[in-house]
């Protein structure tokens, strides 16, 4: 029987490569042969070209092709005739529409030995080069079940509207599969009917045109949301495709033993560490630095904290951020007088090995899918502080559906103050809910890893989808 053999697009960004590796590596678990076909950002950015060095050093089984880049739009005859936006995201939606360009060269010269494409969910676009090479292709989602079944949704409500959801402010709305949820949970990119808001309802629209969908979750953490997908709730006026809950996929961990901080934590009691890391693009101003930090002095725990420095206005995404100040950045004397129960991290941490350390005891966290199924697969509970993209709906789920954790309140008010973290603190690490908290996240971290073994629910779909395939 000939070897199958898929090639996964990721898109951009490191919290989209990243779970794209992880399902590269089930692939190949399964006998697929795999190739990563890489798209380099319009701005090169030194955190991506990390993460594929890591992934390419640490993943010999799995090929990793950077796809050229795609050839220069015409200039235009006048500014007004210009078709480059001037929006971040309907800039970067035009960008991965002309990566169609070299993917079809590239899946061209290497057909028909290629079984099917699996795309990121932003390059759907993709989908018109699999149509063209009559050639299977399905959506990887690297998000939660909820998300989806949200964002499926959300086309066909904003056309039975008469104003943006972002006009709604905090009216509640009601999604199947999903708690109640206000309309400002909803990632700003998709609510505010900008050119990229719209760029991104069409990206929802044309998810389901593939041939299934793949989802980086497990049944049993959310069973209302894969409910809802599979009656056809979120879709009620066309088919949805086929659903496979295939997670968690998460990082192993274990790349980085010799890290100064897990070094630190060896001299840490068991649980007694407050992790604080805010995803691959996260970042503070000054003020709000200094809040954490006074919050975390007061509270008497120890922590692990990653400092990044704050963005200027003027900063691209993608560019590297200048090495922090930790000296300009913090109260004055707060490395001094911590020292001795507290560790400041400049930029970067091995965040995996750091949740499944014994002395690690709860996790302030941004809501990145990523992070969150990887404390959830370390069994640590979460404090949910939000920033960007889909993390205010991911809060939602966490906090009211999952019971994983609670929020950090301040943070649509874009100030977090520092009696408010003492208090989550202590709170996560001293109360009886908090230890409740833990216990029901030890139980999902047992479940997670129960359905990824043969017979799992995870497992199971996988096999599923190669079968289908």
């Amino acid at each position: 029987m000939k070897e199958k053999t898929v090639v996964l697009c990721p898109g951009l960004g490191v919290g989209h490569l990243t779970p794209m590796v992880q399902l590269a590596k089930l692939f190949v678990q399964h006998g697929v042969a795999v190739t990563v076909a890489l798209v380099e950002p319009p701005v090169k950015s030194l955190d991506i070209s990390a993460a594929v060095a890591r992934a390419a050093a640490s993943n010999p089984s799995v090929t990793f092709h950077v796809l050229p880049p795609p050839p220069p739009p015409p200039p235009p005859a006048s500014a007004a005739d210009s078709s480059i936006s001037s929006d971040i995201i309907a800039k970067m939606f035009q960008f991965l529409a002309a990566m169609n360009a070299p993917l079809r060269d590239f899946l061209s010269s290497r057909m028909p030995s290629v079984d099917a494409l699996v795309l990121d969910m932003f390059c759907a676009d993709a989908l018109d080069v699999a149509a063209e090479l009559e050639l299977p292709a399905y959506t990887f989602f690297a998000s939660g079940a909820g998300d989806l079944a949200v964002f499926l949704n959300m086309p066909g409500t904003r056309a039975s509207m008469k104003t943006s959801f972002k006009e709604l402010g905090d009216a509640l709305l009601s999604f199947p599969g999903a708690p109640p949820l206000k309309a400002s949970d909803l990632p700003p990119d998709c609510s505010n009917d900008s050119e990229g808001c719209k760029a991104m309802l069409r990206m929802f629209e044309r998810m389901p045109e593939a041939n299934g969908i793949l989802v980086n979750t497990f049944e049993s953490l959310e069973t209302s949301a894969v409910r809802a997908l599979r009656e056809g709730l979120c879709l009620p006026d066309r088919a949805t495709p086929p659903v496979y809950c295939i997670g968690p996929l998460v990082s192993g961990g274990g790349a980085e033993k010799e890290h100064e901080c897990l070094r630190w934590l060896e001299g840490q009691p068991d649980h007694s560490v407050v992790f604080l890391a805010f995803g691959s693009i996260g970042t503070f101003p000054k003020k709000q630095l200094e809040e954490i930090a006074i919050g975390l002095e007061k509270s008497g725990h120890r922590f692990l904290w990653v400092v990044r420095s704050p963005r200027s206005e003027d900063h691209k995404l993608g560019e590297p951020l200048l090495e922090p100040d930790l000296d300009a950045l913090l109260p004055d004397g707060f490395l001094e007088r911590t020292r001795e129960r507290g560790l400041v991290l400049k930029s970067w941490a091995p965040q995996v090995d750091v949740l499944h350390h014994r002395a690690t005891g709860a996790f302030v966290t941004h809501c990145g899918w990523n992070s969150t199924l990887e404390g959830i697969a370390a069994g640590q509970p979460l404090l949910c502080w939000p920033l960007y993209a889909e993390q205010r709906l991911n809060k939602v789920f966490i906090v009211e559906e999952m019971k994983f954790g609670v929020e950090m309140r301040g943070y649509d008010e874009e100030l977090v103050t520092a009696e408010e973290v003492e208090m989550k603190v202590r709170w996560v690490m001293e109360s009886e809910e908090g230890k409740k908290l833990r216990q029901r996240v030890a139980a999902a971290k047992h479940a997670g890893s129960e359905a990824l073994k043969e017979g799992g629910s995870s497992h199971a779909a996988f096999v599923q989808f190669l079968k289908d395939l």
